[in-house]
Protein backbone atom coordinates (compact mmCIF):
# COMPACT_ATOMS: atom_id res chain seq x y z
CA UNK A 1 0.00 0.00 0.00
CA UNK A 2 2.94 2.32 0.73
CA UNK A 3 4.35 1.81 -2.78
CA UNK A 4 0.92 2.51 -4.26
CA UNK A 5 0.75 5.77 -2.30
CA UNK A 6 4.24 6.84 -3.40
CA UNK A 7 3.47 6.02 -7.04
CA UNK A 8 0.23 7.99 -6.80
CA UNK A 9 2.05 11.04 -5.42
CA UNK A 10 4.62 10.81 -8.22
CA UNK A 11 1.82 10.64 -10.80
CA UNK A 12 0.08 13.68 -9.27
CA UNK A 13 3.33 15.62 -9.60
CA UNK A 14 3.72 14.53 -13.24
CA UNK A 15 0.10 15.37 -14.10
CA UNK A 16 0.46 18.87 -12.65
CA UNK A 17 3.62 19.54 -14.66
CA UNK A 18 2.82 17.70 -17.91
CA UNK A 19 -0.78 16.52 -18.16
CA UNK A 20 -0.25 15.27 -21.71
CA UNK A 21 2.57 12.96 -20.61
CA UNK A 22 0.46 11.76 -17.69
CA UNK A 23 -2.38 10.75 -20.02
CA UNK A 24 0.06 9.01 -22.36
CA UNK A 25 1.40 7.11 -19.36
CA UNK A 26 -2.16 5.98 -18.58
CA UNK A 27 -2.62 4.76 -22.16
CA UNK A 28 0.71 2.91 -22.09
CA UNK A 29 0.10 1.26 -18.72
CA UNK A 30 -3.53 0.10 -18.62
CA UNK A 31 -2.40 -3.34 -17.29
CA UNK A 32 -1.50 -1.54 -14.05
CA UNK A 33 -5.07 -2.24 -13.00
CA UNK A 34 -3.46 -5.38 -11.55
CA UNK A 35 -1.84 -3.18 -8.90
CA UNK A 36 -4.66 -2.90 -6.41
CA UNK A 37 -5.48 -1.36 -3.06
CA UNK A 38 -8.59 -0.59 -1.00
CA UNK A 39 -10.26 2.65 0.00
CA UNK A 40 -12.89 2.20 2.74
CA UNK A 41 -13.65 -1.37 1.48
CA UNK A 42 -13.96 -0.11 -2.11
CA UNK A 43 -11.39 -1.68 -4.46
CA UNK A 44 -9.10 0.83 -6.13
CA UNK A 45 -6.40 0.19 -8.74
CA UNK A 46 -3.44 2.32 -9.75
CA UNK A 47 -5.00 2.68 -13.21
CA UNK A 48 -8.09 4.21 -11.59
CA UNK A 49 -5.98 6.54 -9.46
CA UNK A 50 -4.18 7.77 -12.58
CA UNK A 51 -7.40 8.37 -14.54
CA UNK A 52 -9.16 10.17 -11.68
CA UNK A 53 -6.10 12.29 -10.93
CA UNK A 54 -5.54 13.30 -14.57
CA UNK A 55 -9.20 14.16 -15.09
CA UNK A 56 -9.39 16.21 -11.89
CA UNK A 57 -6.30 18.23 -12.85
CA UNK A 58 -7.61 18.75 -16.39
CA UNK A 59 -10.99 19.85 -15.06
CA UNK A 60 -9.40 22.32 -12.66
CA UNK A 61 -7.27 23.78 -15.42
CA UNK A 62 -9.84 23.78 -18.23
CA UNK A 63 -13.03 23.74 -16.18
CA UNK A 64 -14.26 27.14 -17.41
CA UNK A 65 -14.20 25.78 -20.97
CA UNK A 66 -15.93 22.50 -20.11
CA UNK A 67 -19.37 24.05 -20.60
CA UNK A 68 -18.62 24.61 -24.31
CA UNK A 69 -19.08 20.87 -24.82
CA UNK A 70 -22.86 21.31 -24.59
CA UNK A 71 -22.97 24.84 -26.02
CA UNK A 72 -25.03 25.26 -29.17
CA UNK A 73 -22.95 26.82 -31.91
CA UNK A 74 -23.64 26.48 -35.61
CA UNK A 75 -19.93 26.86 -36.37
CA UNK A 76 -19.00 24.13 -33.92
CA UNK A 77 -19.10 20.42 -34.80
CA UNK A 78 -20.90 18.16 -32.28
CA UNK A 79 -18.90 16.56 -29.48
CA UNK A 80 -18.41 12.90 -30.56
CA UNK A 81 -20.53 10.26 -28.80
CA UNK A 82 -21.88 12.91 -26.39
CA UNK A 83 -25.39 11.41 -26.21
CA UNK A 84 -24.01 7.89 -26.03
CA UNK A 85 -21.85 8.90 -23.06
CA UNK A 86 -24.90 10.23 -21.21
CA UNK A 87 -26.86 7.07 -22.10
CA UNK A 88 -24.02 4.82 -20.86
CA UNK A 89 -23.94 6.65 -17.53
CA UNK A 90 -27.72 6.36 -17.13
CA UNK A 91 -27.98 2.72 -18.21
CA UNK A 92 -24.96 1.62 -16.19
CA UNK A 93 -26.28 3.40 -13.12
CA UNK A 94 -29.58 1.55 -13.55
CA UNK A 95 -27.56 -1.70 -13.57
CA UNK A 96 -25.97 -0.53 -10.35
CA UNK A 97 -29.42 0.01 -8.81
CA UNK A 98 -30.56 -3.47 -9.91
CA UNK A 99 -27.49 -4.81 -8.05
CA UNK A 100 -28.62 -2.78 -4.99
CA UNK A 101 -25.49 -0.60 -5.19
CA UNK A 102 -23.34 -3.23 -3.50
CA UNK A 103 -19.63 -2.42 -2.97
CA UNK A 104 -18.68 -4.96 -5.64
CA UNK A 105 -21.14 -3.47 -8.15
CA UNK A 106 -19.98 0.07 -7.33
CA UNK A 107 -16.36 -0.95 -7.88
CA UNK A 108 -17.22 -2.47 -11.26
CA UNK A 109 -19.31 0.56 -12.27
CA UNK A 110 -16.58 3.09 -11.62
CA UNK A 111 -13.82 0.96 -13.19
CA UNK A 112 -15.69 -0.22 -16.32
CA UNK A 113 -17.99 2.69 -17.09
CA UNK A 114 -17.34 5.94 -15.22
CA UNK A 115 -13.54 6.14 -15.39
CA UNK A 116 -13.14 4.93 -19.01
CA UNK A 117 -15.52 7.75 -20.01
CA UNK A 118 -13.25 10.22 -18.21
CA UNK A 119 -10.29 8.84 -20.18
CA UNK A 120 -12.28 9.27 -23.41
CA UNK A 121 -12.90 12.94 -22.56
CA UNK A 122 -9.21 13.51 -21.76
CA UNK A 123 -8.05 12.05 -25.07
CA UNK A 124 -10.65 13.93 -27.10
CA UNK A 125 -9.64 17.22 -25.52
CA UNK A 126 -5.86 16.76 -25.38
CA UNK A 127 -5.02 14.65 -28.43
CA UNK A 128 -7.57 15.49 -31.15
CA UNK A 129 -5.04 16.21 -33.89
CA UNK A 130 -2.78 14.04 -36.07
CA UNK A 131 0.25 14.54 -33.80
CA UNK A 132 -1.84 13.67 -30.74
CA UNK A 133 -3.22 10.52 -32.33
CA UNK A 134 0.32 9.41 -33.23
CA UNK A 135 1.31 9.80 -29.58
CA UNK A 136 -1.68 7.79 -28.34
CA UNK A 137 -0.99 4.95 -30.78
CA UNK A 138 2.70 5.05 -29.92
CA UNK A 139 1.79 4.67 -26.23
CA UNK A 140 -0.47 1.71 -27.07
CA UNK A 141 2.37 0.15 -29.08
CA UNK A 142 4.81 0.44 -26.16
CA UNK A 143 2.29 -1.36 -23.96
CA UNK A 144 1.73 -4.07 -26.59
CA UNK A 145 5.47 -4.52 -27.05
CA UNK A 146 6.13 -5.07 -23.34
CA UNK A 147 3.19 -7.46 -22.96
CA UNK A 148 4.25 -9.41 -26.06
CA UNK A 149 7.90 -9.73 -25.03
CA UNK A 150 6.92 -11.12 -21.63
CA UNK A 151 4.46 -13.58 -23.20
CA UNK A 152 7.09 -14.82 -25.65
CA UNK A 153 9.60 -15.19 -22.80
CA UNK A 154 7.05 -17.28 -20.89
CA UNK A 155 6.45 -19.47 -23.93
CA UNK A 156 10.17 -20.11 -24.42
CA UNK A 157 11.07 -20.62 -20.76
CA UNK A 158 7.89 -21.78 -19.02
CA UNK A 159 8.65 -19.35 -16.19
CA UNK A 160 6.12 -17.12 -14.40
CA UNK A 161 3.08 -19.15 -15.49
CA UNK A 162 1.17 -19.96 -12.31
CA UNK A 163 -1.18 -22.62 -13.69
CA UNK A 164 0.67 -26.00 -13.95
CA UNK A 165 -1.38 -27.08 -16.98
CA UNK A 166 -0.55 -23.90 -18.91
CA UNK A 167 3.07 -24.15 -17.77
CA UNK A 168 3.63 -27.73 -19.00
CA UNK A 169 5.57 -27.78 -22.29
CA UNK A 170 2.95 -29.87 -24.15
CA UNK A 171 0.04 -27.61 -23.15
CA UNK A 172 1.87 -24.33 -22.58
CA UNK A 173 -0.11 -21.12 -22.90
CA UNK A 174 1.50 -17.77 -22.14
CA UNK A 175 -0.40 -15.37 -19.89
CA UNK A 176 2.03 -12.40 -19.89
CA UNK A 177 1.14 -10.16 -16.92
CA UNK A 178 -2.48 -11.33 -16.91
CA UNK A 179 -4.16 -14.11 -14.89
CA UNK A 180 -5.25 -16.18 -17.92
CA UNK A 181 -4.11 -16.71 -21.56
CA UNK A 182 -7.12 -15.30 -23.43
CA UNK A 183 -6.47 -11.93 -21.80
CA UNK A 184 -3.38 -11.67 -24.02
CA UNK A 185 -5.50 -12.09 -27.16
CA UNK A 186 -8.24 -9.78 -25.90
CA UNK A 187 -5.67 -7.04 -25.28
CA UNK A 188 -3.42 -7.43 -28.34
CA UNK A 189 -5.86 -8.64 -31.01
CA UNK A 190 -7.68 -5.34 -31.71
CA UNK A 191 -4.41 -3.39 -31.55
CA UNK A 192 -2.77 -5.18 -34.49
CA UNK A 193 -5.02 -3.61 -37.20
CA UNK A 194 -4.45 -0.17 -35.62
CA UNK A 195 -0.68 -0.64 -35.73
CA UNK A 196 -0.95 -1.89 -39.31
CA UNK A 197 -2.90 1.22 -40.31
CA UNK A 198 -0.32 3.43 -38.63
CA UNK A 199 2.51 1.50 -40.30
CA UNK A 200 0.97 2.14 -43.73
CA UNK A 201 0.64 5.83 -42.84
CA UNK A 202 4.37 5.93 -42.04
CA UNK A 203 5.41 3.87 -45.08
CA UNK A 204 5.98 6.81 -47.51
CA UNK A 205 8.31 8.38 -44.93
CA UNK A 206 12.05 8.10 -45.50
CA UNK A 207 12.70 7.38 -41.86
CA UNK A 208 12.72 3.67 -41.01
CA UNK A 209 12.59 4.12 -37.23
CA UNK A 210 8.80 4.11 -36.88
CA UNK A 211 8.37 1.58 -39.69
CA UNK A 212 10.62 -0.92 -37.92
CA UNK A 213 9.01 -0.14 -34.57
CA UNK A 214 5.50 -0.94 -35.81
CA UNK A 215 6.67 -3.95 -37.86
CA UNK A 216 8.32 -5.36 -34.75
CA UNK A 217 5.30 -4.60 -32.56
CA UNK A 218 2.87 -6.24 -35.00
CA UNK A 219 5.08 -9.33 -35.37
CA UNK A 220 5.66 -9.79 -31.64
CA UNK A 221 1.99 -9.12 -30.81
CA UNK A 222 0.93 -11.84 -33.24
CA UNK A 223 3.58 -14.19 -31.82
CA UNK A 224 2.29 -13.50 -28.29
CA UNK A 225 -1.29 -14.30 -29.29
CA UNK A 226 -0.08 -17.58 -30.78
CA UNK A 227 1.93 -18.28 -27.62
CA UNK A 228 -1.25 -17.74 -25.60
CA UNK A 229 -3.20 -19.99 -28.02
CA UNK A 230 -5.99 -17.43 -28.11
CA UNK A 231 -8.11 -18.91 -30.88
CA UNK A 232 -10.82 -16.25 -30.54
CA UNK A 233 -8.28 -13.48 -31.13
CA UNK A 234 -6.83 -15.29 -34.16
CA UNK A 235 -10.32 -15.78 -35.62
CA UNK A 236 -11.06 -12.11 -35.02
CA UNK A 237 -7.81 -11.12 -36.72
CA UNK A 238 -8.58 -13.25 -39.77
CA UNK A 239 -11.92 -11.47 -40.19
CA UNK A 240 -10.65 -8.00 -39.20
CA UNK A 241 -7.53 -8.06 -41.36
CA UNK A 242 -9.52 -9.65 -44.19
CA UNK A 243 -11.96 -6.73 -44.22
CA UNK A 244 -9.00 -4.34 -43.86
CA UNK A 245 -7.51 -5.85 -47.03
CA UNK A 246 -10.81 -5.73 -48.91
CA UNK A 247 -11.24 -2.01 -48.23
CA UNK A 248 -7.69 -0.70 -48.57
CA UNK A 249 -7.51 -0.55 -52.41
CA UNK A 250 -8.45 -2.52 -55.52
CA UNK A 251 -5.10 -4.29 -55.92
CA UNK A 252 -4.96 -5.54 -52.34
CA UNK A 253 -8.67 -6.41 -52.53
CA UNK A 254 -8.03 -8.72 -55.49
CA UNK A 255 -5.10 -10.38 -53.70
CA UNK A 256 -7.25 -10.81 -50.57
CA UNK A 257 -10.13 -12.38 -52.51
CA UNK A 258 -7.84 -14.83 -54.36
CA UNK A 259 -6.00 -15.70 -51.12
CA UNK A 260 -9.32 -16.23 -49.31
CA UNK A 261 -10.58 -18.57 -52.05
CA UNK A 262 -7.34 -20.58 -52.03
CA UNK A 263 -7.40 -20.82 -48.22
CA UNK A 264 -11.05 -21.96 -48.23
CA UNK A 265 -10.30 -24.59 -50.88
CA UNK A 266 -7.26 -25.83 -48.97
CA UNK A 267 -9.30 -26.20 -45.77
CA UNK A 268 -12.21 -27.87 -47.57
CA UNK A 269 -9.99 -30.37 -49.41
CA UNK A 270 -7.90 -31.27 -46.35
CA UNK A 271 -10.09 -33.46 -44.08
CA UNK A 272 -8.27 -32.76 -40.77
CA UNK A 273 -8.31 -29.01 -41.42
CA UNK A 274 -11.93 -29.14 -42.54
CA UNK A 275 -13.01 -31.03 -39.41
CA UNK A 276 -11.03 -28.70 -37.13
CA UNK A 277 -12.47 -25.56 -38.79
CA UNK A 278 -16.07 -26.76 -38.76
CA UNK A 279 -15.78 -27.84 -35.12
CA UNK A 280 -14.55 -24.35 -34.23
CA UNK A 281 -17.16 -22.49 -36.31
CA UNK A 282 -20.09 -24.55 -34.99
CA UNK A 283 -18.67 -24.76 -31.43
CA UNK A 284 -18.48 -28.55 -31.41
CA UNK A 285 -15.14 -28.74 -29.59
CA UNK A 286 -14.92 -28.84 -25.79
CA UNK A 287 -14.61 -25.08 -25.24
CA UNK A 288 -17.43 -24.48 -27.73
CA UNK A 289 -19.73 -26.92 -25.95
CA UNK A 290 -18.98 -25.24 -22.61
CA UNK A 291 -19.80 -21.84 -24.15
CA UNK A 292 -23.11 -23.13 -25.54
CA UNK A 293 -24.04 -24.48 -22.11
CA UNK A 294 -23.17 -21.11 -20.54
CA UNK A 295 -25.40 -19.30 -23.03
CA UNK A 296 -28.32 -21.69 -22.40
CA UNK A 297 -28.05 -21.07 -18.66
CA UNK A 298 -27.80 -17.30 -19.17
CA UNK A 299 -30.82 -17.20 -21.47
CA UNK A 300 -32.82 -19.29 -18.99
CA UNK A 301 -31.88 -16.82 -16.25
CA UNK A 302 -32.84 -13.80 -18.38
CA UNK A 303 -36.16 -15.34 -19.40
CA UNK A 304 -37.06 -15.84 -15.75
CA UNK A 305 -38.16 -12.24 -15.15
CA UNK A 306 -34.87 -10.53 -16.05
CA UNK A 307 -35.20 -9.81 -19.78
CA UNK A 308 -35.42 -6.06 -19.14
CA UNK A 309 -33.15 -5.54 -16.15
CA UNK A 310 -30.59 -8.32 -16.52
CA UNK A 311 -28.89 -9.60 -13.36
CA UNK A 312 -27.35 -6.24 -12.44
CA UNK A 313 -23.72 -5.19 -12.34
CA UNK A 314 -21.44 -7.80 -10.76
CA UNK A 315 -24.43 -10.05 -9.97
CA UNK A 316 -24.25 -12.58 -12.82
CA UNK A 317 -22.58 -15.43 -10.93
CA UNK A 318 -25.02 -15.28 -8.03
CA UNK A 319 -28.10 -14.84 -10.23
CA UNK A 320 -27.29 -17.58 -12.74
CA UNK A 321 -26.34 -20.14 -10.06
CA UNK A 322 -29.85 -21.72 -9.78
CA UNK A 323 -29.81 -22.35 -13.56
CA UNK A 324 -26.29 -23.77 -13.64
CA UNK A 325 -25.48 -27.41 -14.39
CA UNK A 326 -22.47 -28.90 -12.64
CA UNK A 327 -21.13 -30.30 -15.89
CA UNK A 328 -21.81 -31.42 -19.45
CA UNK A 329 -21.51 -34.64 -21.39
CA UNK A 330 -18.89 -34.04 -24.08
CA UNK A 331 -20.60 -34.85 -27.38
CA UNK A 332 -18.74 -36.57 -30.23
CA UNK A 333 -19.58 -37.91 -33.69
CA UNK A 334 -19.51 -41.49 -32.34
CA UNK A 335 -22.85 -43.09 -33.44
CA UNK A 336 -22.83 -45.12 -30.20
CA UNK A 337 -22.21 -42.04 -28.04
CA UNK A 338 -25.57 -42.05 -26.23
CA UNK A 339 -25.51 -45.82 -25.67
CA UNK A 340 -21.99 -45.67 -24.22
CA UNK A 341 -22.92 -42.71 -22.00
CA UNK A 342 -25.84 -44.69 -20.59
CA UNK A 343 -24.31 -48.14 -20.23
CA UNK A 344 -20.50 -47.88 -20.16
CA UNK A 345 -19.25 -46.48 -16.82
CA UNK A 346 -15.66 -45.90 -17.97
CA UNK A 347 -16.78 -44.06 -21.11
CA UNK A 348 -19.34 -42.05 -19.15
CA UNK A 349 -16.69 -40.92 -16.69
CA UNK A 350 -14.36 -39.93 -19.54
CA UNK A 351 -17.05 -37.88 -21.27
CA UNK A 352 -18.16 -35.94 -18.19
CA UNK A 353 -16.80 -32.40 -18.02
CA UNK A 354 -17.38 -30.37 -14.82
CA UNK A 355 -18.17 -26.71 -15.51
CA UNK A 356 -17.79 -23.65 -13.32
CA UNK A 357 -19.81 -20.45 -13.17
CA UNK A 358 -17.76 -17.78 -14.89
CA UNK A 359 -17.92 -14.06 -14.12
CA UNK A 360 -19.68 -13.39 -17.44
CA UNK A 361 -21.53 -15.42 -20.11
CA UNK A 362 -18.68 -15.12 -22.65
CA UNK A 363 -20.73 -13.54 -25.41
CA UNK A 364 -20.59 -9.82 -26.14
CA UNK A 365 -24.38 -9.41 -26.32
CA UNK A 366 -25.16 -11.60 -23.30
CA UNK A 367 -22.35 -9.96 -21.31
CA UNK A 368 -23.94 -6.52 -21.62
CA UNK A 369 -27.48 -7.91 -21.32
CA UNK A 370 -26.79 -9.72 -18.06
CA UNK A 371 -24.97 -6.73 -16.53
CA UNK A 372 -26.98 -3.78 -17.87
CA UNK A 373 -30.25 -5.23 -19.11
CA UNK A 374 -31.63 -5.20 -22.64
CA UNK A 375 -31.19 -1.42 -23.00
CA UNK A 376 -27.51 -1.75 -22.14
CA UNK A 377 -27.01 -4.50 -24.72
CA UNK A 378 -28.79 -2.47 -27.41
CA UNK A 379 -26.87 0.68 -26.46
CA UNK A 380 -23.47 -0.95 -26.84
CA UNK A 381 -24.49 -2.61 -30.11
CA UNK A 382 -25.46 0.89 -31.31
CA UNK A 383 -22.16 2.41 -30.10
CA UNK A 384 -20.05 -0.25 -31.83
CA UNK A 385 -22.07 0.01 -35.05
CA UNK A 386 -21.87 3.81 -35.01
CA UNK A 387 -18.12 3.77 -34.38
CA UNK A 388 -17.61 1.29 -37.23
CA UNK A 389 -19.66 3.50 -39.55
CA UNK A 390 -17.67 6.60 -38.58
CA UNK A 391 -14.33 4.82 -39.08
CA UNK A 392 -15.39 3.40 -42.45
CA UNK A 393 -16.56 6.85 -43.59
CA UNK A 394 -13.17 8.45 -42.80
CA UNK A 395 -11.31 5.52 -44.39
CA UNK A 396 -13.07 6.21 -47.72
CA UNK A 397 -11.54 9.69 -47.92
CA UNK A 398 -8.28 8.92 -49.73
CA UNK A 399 -7.26 12.58 -49.41
CA UNK A 400 -7.21 12.21 -45.64
CA UNK A 401 -3.66 11.43 -44.51
CA UNK A 402 -5.02 9.22 -41.73
CA UNK A 403 -7.51 7.15 -43.72
CA UNK A 404 -5.42 4.01 -43.17
CA UNK A 405 -5.55 4.62 -39.42
CA UNK A 406 -9.35 4.88 -39.67
CA UNK A 407 -9.35 1.55 -41.50
CA UNK A 408 -7.19 0.07 -38.73
CA UNK A 409 -9.64 1.29 -36.09
CA UNK A 410 -12.50 -0.28 -38.04
CA UNK A 411 -10.49 -3.52 -38.10
CA UNK A 412 -9.92 -3.24 -34.33
CA UNK A 413 -13.66 -3.09 -33.63
CA UNK A 414 -14.25 -6.05 -35.96
CA UNK A 415 -11.59 -8.10 -34.15
CA UNK A 416 -13.11 -7.11 -30.81
CA UNK A 417 -16.62 -8.06 -31.93
CA UNK A 418 -15.70 -11.40 -33.52
CA UNK A 419 -13.61 -12.43 -30.51
CA UNK A 420 -16.42 -11.16 -28.30
CA UNK A 421 -18.82 -13.72 -29.73
CA UNK A 422 -17.12 -16.30 -27.49
CA UNK A 423 -15.37 -14.19 -24.86
CA UNK A 424 -15.51 -11.02 -22.73
CA UNK A 425 -13.90 -8.13 -24.67
CA UNK A 426 -15.10 -5.29 -22.42
CA UNK A 427 -15.66 -6.27 -18.76
CA UNK A 428 -12.09 -5.90 -17.55
CA UNK A 429 -10.34 -2.72 -16.40
CA UNK A 430 -7.81 -2.48 -19.22
CA UNK A 431 -10.23 -3.65 -21.93
CA UNK A 432 -12.90 -1.10 -20.94
CA UNK A 433 -10.24 1.64 -21.05
CA UNK A 434 -8.99 0.42 -24.46
CA UNK A 435 -12.53 0.36 -25.84
CA UNK A 436 -13.05 4.04 -25.03
CA UNK A 437 -9.57 4.88 -26.32
CA UNK A 438 -10.60 3.37 -29.68
CA UNK A 439 -13.80 5.44 -29.60
CA UNK A 440 -11.82 8.60 -28.74
CA UNK A 441 -9.50 8.03 -31.72
CA UNK A 442 -12.45 7.36 -34.05
CA UNK A 443 -14.37 10.31 -32.62
CA UNK A 444 -11.43 12.67 -33.11
CA UNK A 445 -10.95 11.48 -36.70
CA UNK A 446 -14.64 12.01 -37.37
CA UNK A 447 -14.45 15.44 -35.71
CA UNK A 448 -11.64 16.42 -38.07
CA UNK A 449 -13.61 15.12 -41.07
CA UNK A 450 -16.73 17.05 -40.04
CA UNK A 451 -14.77 20.24 -39.46
CA UNK A 452 -13.16 19.88 -42.87
CA UNK A 453 -16.57 19.44 -44.51
CA UNK A 454 -17.91 22.43 -42.55
CA UNK A 455 -15.02 24.55 -43.80
CA UNK A 456 -15.73 23.51 -47.38
CA UNK A 457 -19.41 24.32 -46.93
CA UNK A 458 -18.60 27.85 -45.71
CA UNK A 459 -16.45 28.71 -48.73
Amino acid sequence: MLYLLLASLAFIFLAQKRLDLAVLLIVASTPLYLWRGNLTNLPLTFLEIMILTAFAIWLLKDGPHFKTILKKDKQRTPYPFRWEIIAVLLVSFSGLIVAQISPAALGIWKAYFFEPLLLFILIINLFSNPAGRKKIIGALAISALVISLFAIFQQLSGLFIDNPFWQAAATRRATSFFPYPNAVGLFLGPLIPIFLGQLINYWPSRSWTWKLFYLLTITLSLAAIIAARSEGALAGLIVGLGIFALLINKKVRLIAIVSGILLALTIWLTPPLKEFTLNKIFLKDLSGQIRRQQWQETIAMLKDGRLITGAGISSYQKTVAPYHQDGIWIKTDDPNWLHNIMFTPGYREKMWQPTEIYLYPHNIVLNFWSELGILGALLFIWIIAKAMTMAEKVSRDKNDSEHHLALGLLGALIVLTVHGLVDVPYFKNDLAALFWIYLALIGSLNLKSNEKNLTKGNR
